[in-house]
């Protein structure tokens, strides 16, 4: 994760970052059970779900990727972020508009589109996937409260793949079978460079 500063009041500043898994683990293939307590633990998790995406930097985090299995997801795709001139490789983070889904469904989807998608759980994957250009989405804020808006562009991809998340699903695997199985082996074989250790006999 990349330093970041930010002075713009939405910035959860006391909020601790998280650890983020990635695929293969398990938890990223199981299906998330629905929040039914609400609270300032839940607060204070969508926080720390906030603070980490920022760090890490993206512009969406699922619960599963963090390692808990709930049906949760935040998002900002609406943030500036501006490397500083230093040797710190710090950046600057500014015009925040932190959004939190809680419980989702996602309904009436209308049209279809192609965006080149990432994901913080597969990194340094990038590839086309679609999406439904506009849906609806029914969603709980922290404090149980219910909405509903309806969302097109960034925002509604951002949306879908969060959510496919909380299903089991990470984005690689609603590629081709031929590229599922490329990034597959190649993120399998990375994490067990990473993690090996070295002989020191």
């Amino acid at each position: 994760m990349s330093e970041v500063i930010s002075n713009d009041e939405k910035y959860p500043k006391d909020a601790k970052l998280l650890d983020i898994v990635t695929y293969p683990d398990p938890v990223l293939k199981k299906i998330a059970s629905s929040v039914t307590e609400f609270g300032p633990e839940l607060e204070t998790l969508c926080q720390n779900m906030l603070k980490t995406m920022y760090h890490a930097p993206g512009i969406g985090l699922a619960a599963p990727q963090i390692g808990i299995s709930k049906r949760i997801f935040v998002l900002d795709v609406d943030y500036n972020r501006e490397p500083l001139d230093d040797e710190a490789n710090r950046h600057e983070i500014s015009d925040l508009n932190p959004r939190i889904f809680i419980n989702p469904v996602l309904k009436d989807p209308e049209g279809q589109t192609t965006y080149q998608e990432g994901c913080l759980s597969v990194p340094e994957v990038f590839d086309d996937v679609q999406r439904h250009e506009k849906i609806t989405v029914e969603y709980q804020d922290v404090n149980g409260n219910k909405h509903e808006e309806t969302v097109e562009g960034l925002l509604s991809i951002c949306i879908q793949h969060e959510n496919d998340h909380l299903d089991g699903i990470v984005f690689i695997e609603k590629l081709s079978s031929l590229k599922l199985n490329y990034y597959r082996k190649k993120l399998i074989k990375e994490k067990k460079r990473t993690f090996s250790v070295p002989d020191n006999d």
